[in-house]
């Protein structure tokens, strides 16, 4: 066992080649499997899909298993948000056969596997050098993103569940759009106060993160690297000095270390 626990230990941490294979594999994993949760939300149960699911379910189980397994704070792991995005997934697709009718919001709990996009961040930032180059526009992104879906799933639950499978997730997903953006077509309309509050709730806060983008995008690139001597974790990308205090630095480029 202790074998075993240090080669599972070393695929997700190591350094070798066959480490970052395997953790490239899992950022493909975790992209692929969003993307499938987000685009079957809406769709009716099929054999096929149940059987995507359980297999689905099986492999994001053994990576939660896995990770506490070489964890050595196993509490904090837990409580990391995409740790508890996954178990909530895992609780949907397990509950899901002992329904008669395949509830749309344990479907769309499904969606919230998004939220493993965090970590799919975490993991670009230690594997590659344009992530982090680019990192405020693509986190800005990642959060638009990560809102439009989570939040098209919750009104499609609140008002469009009725209406017949995927056509009912894009008239969601067209309504939240459109209200983040202040079109305000009025075709769709909320007419319940939950409905309208939660109406509020994604101008307000889809306005910031549109203001949030456009200015990661169009202001001048930063990389993230600690100051060892002051702490300042801004810098741009060639730098060789801290603008702060002076302090030599070794900024990770393409081509040589700053010096």
């Amino acid at each position: 066992m202790k074998d075993l626990h240090r080669t599972i230990r070393l695929l997700y941490t190591g350094r070798s080649q066959r480490a970052r294979q395997f953790r490239y594999g899992l950022i493909v994993f975790d992209a692929l499997t969003i993307l499938y949760f987000i685009a079957t939300a809406a769709l009716p149960t099929t054999p096929l899909i149940s059987l995507l699911n359980t297999v689905l379910g099986a492999a994001i189980l053994a990576d939660i298993s896995a990770r506490l397994w070489i964890s050595e704070n196993r509490r904090r792991e837990l409580t990391r948000i995409h740790t508890l995005a996954d178990i909530v997934v895992i609780g949907s697709l397990i509950l899901a056969p002992l329904f008669a009718e395949n509830l749309a919001f344990l479907r769309v709990l499904r969606g919230l596997r998004i939220l493993h996009a965090y970590q799919l961040l975490r993991d670009l930032r230690s594997e590659s050098t344009f992530f982090r180059y680019h990192e405020d526009a693509i986190l800005a992104a990642v959060n638009l993103f990560v809102f439009i879906f989570v939040t098209t799933s919750f009104v499609f639950v609140i008002a469009f569940e009725d209406r017949s499978g995927l056509a009912g997730y894009i008239d969601a997903l067209y309504f939240t759009v459109a209200t983040l953006t202040t079109t305000g077509f009025g075709d769709i309309t909320m007419t319940t106060p939950t409905g309208k509050l939660l109406a509020v709730f994604i101008m307000v806060v889809g306005v910031a993160l549109f203001v949030q983008l456009a200015r990661a995008i169009f202001q001048p690139s930063k990389i993230k690297y600690k100051c060892p001597e002051c702490g300042l974790n801004r810098h741009d990308p060639d730098a060789i000095h801290c603008k702060h205090c002076g302090t030599s630095l070794k900024i990770e480029t393409e081509g040589a270390n700053g010096t």
